[in-house]
C-alpha cells in the first residue's frame, strides 16, 4: 500500500548524531525532532522546541533522512505523537527499510504507533511535576522484549516512586527499564548507588550527547 507523502509536519531539526540513550546508545543515529509538546517537565532540555519549527512535507523529511545514509531514525520532540502526521512518517520510515525509535512522553495513547516501531516511553515521576499525565494504558500496547520504558529520576522521592511503579505493575523482565538522573540535578553516582543497594534489575544510563557536547543544545 502506498504512504502518503503530501502531508505537513512542523519540524524542529533533523540532523545526524550518536544516539545518546537507550539501548541503542552509541550507534550513529538520525533524529527527527518534532515542534510541540502540551507537558512542561521541569527538568525538559528542549524547550526550544515546543514552538519552533516550519511545515515540511513528508517527502521532504524523508529525503533529507536519507540524504545521510544511516539505518537507524528517532523520532522525538517535544511530544511527536501530538502531530497526526507522525503516523504517515513511521509508516513511510518502516517501508523504506528504516529501524525506527519513538521518543515518547508515555502521555499520548499508543494505540496508533505501528508494532514495529521501537518505543521509548517515558513515566514521569513528580519531580517532573507531570507524573499526573501519565497514561497507565499505554503499559499494554508496549511489545514486551522490544519497547524500552524510562525514568528520568530527580531525587530519592522520584527513586521511591520508580520502585513502586515497578512492583505495582509488574515491568520488571517485561521490558527493557531505564533509570536516568536528572541532567545537573541528580549526581548519577547517588542514583548508582540507590540502584545497586537495592539490587534493581534496570539499566542506568547517561545522556551521552551532554557529555560529548556539554554547550550545544540544538543538533545534539
Amino acid at each position: 500500500m502506498a504512504v502518503e507523502t503530501r502531508a505537513l509536519l512542523k519540524i524542529n531539526e533533523i540532523y545526524l548524531s550518536l544516539q545518546g540513550e537507550s539501548t541503542w546508545a552509541g550507534l550513529p543515529c538520525v533524529f527527527v525532532r518534532l515542534t510541540g509538546c502540551s507537558l512542561r517537565c521541569t527538568w525538559c532540555d528542549t524547550a526550544y522546541a515546543f514552538f519552533e519549527g516550519e511545515d515540511q512535507s513528508l517527502q521532504a523529511i524523508l529525503d533529507k533522512v536519507d540524504s545521510f545514509g544511516v539505518k537507524l531514525v528517532e523520532i522525538t520532540g517535544g511530544e511527536p505523537l501530538e502531530q497526526e502526521g507522525v503516523y504517515p512518517l513511521m509508516e513511510a520510515l518502516l517501508a523504506k527499510g528504516y529501524q525506527v525509535l519513538l521518543e515518547t512522553s508515555g502521555a499520548v495513547d499508543l494505540q496508533r504507533v505501528p508494532r514495529a516501531v521501537v518505543k521509548i516511553m517515558d513515566i514521569k515521576c513528580p519531580g517532573s511535576g507531570e507524573d499526573a499525565r501519565n497514561l497507565w494504558a499505554n503499559l499494554d500496547k508496549l511489545v514486551p522484549g522490544q519497547d524500552e520504558i524510562k525514568f528520568v529520576i530527580q531525587d530519592k522521592a522520584d527513586y521511591d516512586y520508580t520502585r513502586e511503579v515497578l512492583d505495582k505493575h509488574k515491568l520488571a523482565g517485561k521490558y527493557t527499564l531505564l533509570f536516568s538522573a536528572a541532567h545537573d540535578q541528580l549526581e548519577p553516582a547517588h542514583l548508582a548507588e540507590w540502584i545497586t543497594a537495592d539490587r534493581l534489575p534496570v539499566k542506568m544510563q547517561l545522556q551521552m550527547h551532554k557529555y560529548i557536547w556539554p554547550n550545544e543544545t540544538k543538533g545534539r
